[in-house]
């Protein structure tokens, strides 16, 4: 072999080389872009999971007695909502507890609504009926808080209600309760709506308290959202 055979396969080994390292080099960028994709991916889905509110209402036993033998079983009732008007209600059933819960939860999130709101509280009185649950829901002013039982408070408290009054007036059973409350809030009409439906102007339908009660709940939102814009623009800079 001469001398400049002998080069010319060095420098095509080097080259092979450095080829190989640059690849691997890329690779590494790409694994390493793909592994921040993923944990930013994650962290989305958590901070989204983070933003519901879940409340397990009650959980109960089911025991079958079959041919074979008896099976135990457990059914959950859970309250799914971002407290800001959106709620959901499901059943879930499965043979382990935890497995029941995450059954409810996404039963609920398949059956969320959203619940008009006026400053924190309901848009005007309502009576929800559900086999043998009945529920009154009326506004009440701001700092009254939720006055409601353990069922009909989980509910409110998820769709962001914060000032109402409440009375169950039928039966105990919670599931009952909760499914009655549920009617009554699908019932709550827009003031617009109403006005519609009658053919007339907004300040005919609607008292004045609760059309001044309304602008101030939507000042105060937006001033709220305006300074959370600005905190996040000066965490960023």
């Amino acid at each position: 072999m001469s001398d400049q055979e002998t080069k010319e396969t060095k420098m095509a080994e080097e080259t092979n080389a450095t080829s190989a390292q640059n690849n691997d080099r890329n690779n590494d960028r790409r694994g390493g872009r793909g592994e921040r994709r993923g944990r930013r991916s994650r962290r989305d889905r958590n901070e989204n999971r983070e933003e519901l509110l879940n409340r397990v209402v009650t959980i109960n036993r089911v025991s079958k007695t079959h041919k074979g033998g008896r099976t135990m079983s457990f059914t959950a009732l859970v309250v799914v909502g971002d407290g800001k008007g959106t709620v959901g209600v499901g059943y879930g059933k499965s043979h382990e507890v935890p497995a029941a819960i995450a059954k409810g939860e996404l039963d609920a999130k398949k059956h969320m609504f959203t619940v008009p709101r006026i400053r924190g509280t309901v848009t005007h009185p309502v009576v929800g009926h559900d086999s043998a649950g009945t529920v009154m829901l009326r506004p009440a002013a701001p700092g009254t808080g939720v006055i409601a039982g353990g069922p009909v408070r989980a509910v409110l408290e998820c769709a962001g209600v914060t000032d109402i009054l409440s009375k169950s007036m039928g039966s105990s059973n919670a599931i009952n309760i909760v499914r009655a409350t549920v009617a009554a809030l699908k019932q709550l009409e827009e003031p617009e709506e109403v006005a519609a439906r009658r053919g007339l102007a907004l300040e005919d339908v609607v008292p004045a308290a609760i059309l001044r009660a309304r602008a101030e709940g939507l000042a105060e939102e937006r001033k709220a959202r305006e300074e959370a814009q600005a905190k996040a623009q000066k965490d960023g800079e």
